[in-house]
């Protein structure tokens, strides 16, 4: 288990039986008298809240200094000329989409080409103190489509992304594969929705990009 999903469970477990047993004691937070000895819970539902969405709402984000970065990314691929591609593999620029599914204590992106998917693990975002500019770093596990797998096995990378401001739309950062692969990454956000399952999906609602 996670710590955002340790933090998000134990506060609910938490809020909901400390709720049950002032009910069950008769103490209703309907009778204003009682109304106080809720607070315990409303702070803990309050965690939930403010780790899935009330940390970038406006104002408040202004102090969690944390940038929001959900939602699906079109990401050029530019490989480097160093770079060992087997015969047959593309050299770029390769147009891929990065879901990312963010809450203020967790980070996770999904990054798909046409023939493969990478999944993040250890995503963190790091923000030097009084500066505008985050790095966002993770390693990945990449797993092609079997079709392409006689050529392009599966492996194992890392990605280091900067972003500048709270809210930002585009982005550039550096990948590196354990196939001795390397290069350069461009971000541009298509919206915030992380809800797209593939390439296809993804490229569609892309419109500079749209399949025809």
């Amino acid at each position: 288990m996670s710590t955002a999903t340790a933090i998000r469970t134990g506060a609910t477990i938490a809020a909901t039986l400390y709720t049950a047993i002032l009910i069950l004691l008769g103490l209703y937070p309907s009778q204003f008298r009682y109304l106080f000895a809720y607070i315990p819970a409303a702070v803990g539902y309050s965690v939930i809240v403010f780790d899935k969405w009330a940390w970038h709402w406006p104002g408040i984000h202004r102090f969690t200094g944390r940038p929001w970065v959900n939602g699906t990314w079109r990401v050029v691929l530019s490989p480097s000329p160093d770079s060992r591609i087997p015969e047959g593999g593309n050299r770029g620029p390769i147009i891929t989409y990065m879901t990312v599914e963010q809450t203020f204590w967790s980070l996770h992106a999904t990054l798909r080409t046409k023939e493969s998917t990478s999944r993040s693990s250890n995503a963190i975002i790091g923000s030097p103190e009084n500066s505008g500019t985050a790095e966002i770093g993770f390693l990945y596990d990449n797993t092609p489509r079997a079709e392409h797998q006689h050529r392009s096995p599966r492996h194992e990378g890392a990605c280091r992304i900067s972003v500048t401001g709270l809210n930002p739309r585009a982005a550039a950062g550096h990948y590196y594969t354990s196939r001795f692969t390397a290069g350069d990454m461009d971000f541009a956000l298509i919206n915030r929705s992380a809800d797209y399952g593939t390439f296809a999906e993804a490229q569609s609602a892309d419109p500079e990009h749209r399949a025809t």
